[in-house]
């Protein structure tokens, strides 16, 4: 009988020490150092409204069509690995460079793209560097931008302005040489979901305790959503998340949204993740798979009846159909299936049209003069052509 008390304060001891260490956040006695320190982010980017209307890409060209300027899909070249992109309110995007840190802005005219500024602090060994780009759900009151970024000793997200100073939101977040995540999307109540990759060891993915193989939900001040960060668990390499928010204005109900998260396996066929809540992966089967000769999924865009995957190995896009209950109806439909080489962030914007990055010069891809690409295109299916 002396001995429960012991025992009952080791359990609450393991408690506190396992919030601790699933907290990651910025605040809670981390000491931030080099580039991260907090400073001012700086006054944020002049933002405004939507101004024209982008215009109308073209159809897939031809392969072997090449050049720039007779390739309709091409908004912009010369890039080296452009990993992150986000579209902004006036139908550009920013596109971020995964070895550089490089922020470009890419214009949907094909007008050239204007460097912005570079992320410091970017470590880029094995599959690391600057992997995810979200904007501000406020953007337009604040300019910023969120980006899941490695460091010599972690993975993290930080934030910061166009020009202005990165700042820790959520840290810790153990780093491999391979499996290092990068997805980022906000949900439409204004929280962030980020992706992570079991940093080379399925084990993790499985622990509740540990935040590799998670989706994590946190709000915008890098503050766990719930008792933990950890939404859901078991997955492989969360290289991408995407959404499909329904809302019903007339009813004045909150808009729901549908999560899916891209899965990149090691083995074995890769996935996509119907993403639910306290739910484990590692047992749950896949809403999608794709051989492992086909995929290597790189991104997703979702709208109300598909799920459109970039494919870096199988070098493609693919487009699966769903039905109202998020279920895949048919079979998959392919295109630019070896037009570009490797396909990897796939990102969809007001006007139903796909921005694609190549991913060519990643070491692994073989690269043309031109690339790497960013490509904008109306996929030709009709699940995607209707605006957001």
């Amino acid at each position: 009988m002396g001995r429960r008390p012991g025992r009952r304060t080791a359990r609450v001891l393991a408690v506190v020490l396992a919030a601790a260490v699933l907290t990651g956040c910025g605040d809670d006695g981390y000491e931030p150092s080099g580039p991260f320190r907090p400073l001012p982010e700086g006054a944020p980017p002049e933002v405004g409204p939507p101004t024209s209307q982008a215009p109308v890409p073209g159809q897939p060209a031809e392969p072997g069509s090449g050049e720039e300027g007779g390739d309709p899909n091409v908004v912009a070249s010369g890039l080296a690995v452009p990993t992150g992109l986000v579209v902004l309110p006036d139908g550009s995007a920013i596109v971020g460079e995964r070895d550089t840190g490089r922020l470009l802005q890419v214009f949907a005219d094909r007008s050239p793209a204007r460097e912005l500024m570079t992320v410091p602090g970017i470590d880029t060994a094995g599959d690391g560097g600057l992997l995810g780009l979200a904007a501000s759900p406020t953007y337009l009151e604040d300019g910023l931008l969120y980006a899941y970024v490695s460091t010599a000793t972690d993975n993290r997200v930080v934030r910061f302005p166009l020009g202005g100073t990165p700042n820790p939101v959520f840290t810790g977040i153990p780093r491999g040489e391979r499996h290092n995540g990068g997805g980022l999307v906000f949900g439409p109540d204004g929280h962030l979901f980020v992706g992570t990759g079991d940093a080379g060891d399925p084990v993790r993915a499985q622990d509740p305790n540990s935040l590799n193989g998670k989706v994590l939900r946190i709000d915008v001040f890098g503050r766990p959503v719930g008792p933990t960060p950890v939404y859901s668990r078991g997955h492989r390499d969360v290289t991408a998340l995407c959404q499909v928010v329904v809302a019903d204005e007339e009813a004045q109900e909150e808009p729901i949204a549908t999560l899916y998260a891209t899965d990149d396996a090691t083995e074995g066929p890769d996935a996509v993740d119907l993403v639910t809540e306290g739910a484990d992966y590692s047992v749950v089967a896949p809403l999608i798979e794709v051989p492992a000769e086909e995929g290597g999924p790189g991104g997703c865009a979702a709208v109300g009846g598909a799920v459109f995957l970039g494919a870096l190995d199988g070098q493609r896009i693919h487009a699966f159909a769903l039905d109202g209950t998020g279920a895949v109806v048919g079979d998959p439909e392919e295109f630019l299936g070896g037009q570009y080489g490797r396909l990897r962030t796939v990102v969809l914007d007001a006007e139903g049209a796909l921005w694609i990055t190549t991913s060519n010069r990643d070491g692994i891809g073989t690269p043309v003069e031109e690339d790497d690409r960013v490509l904008r295109i109306l996929p030709p299916s009709a699940a995607g052509t209707s605006p957001l």
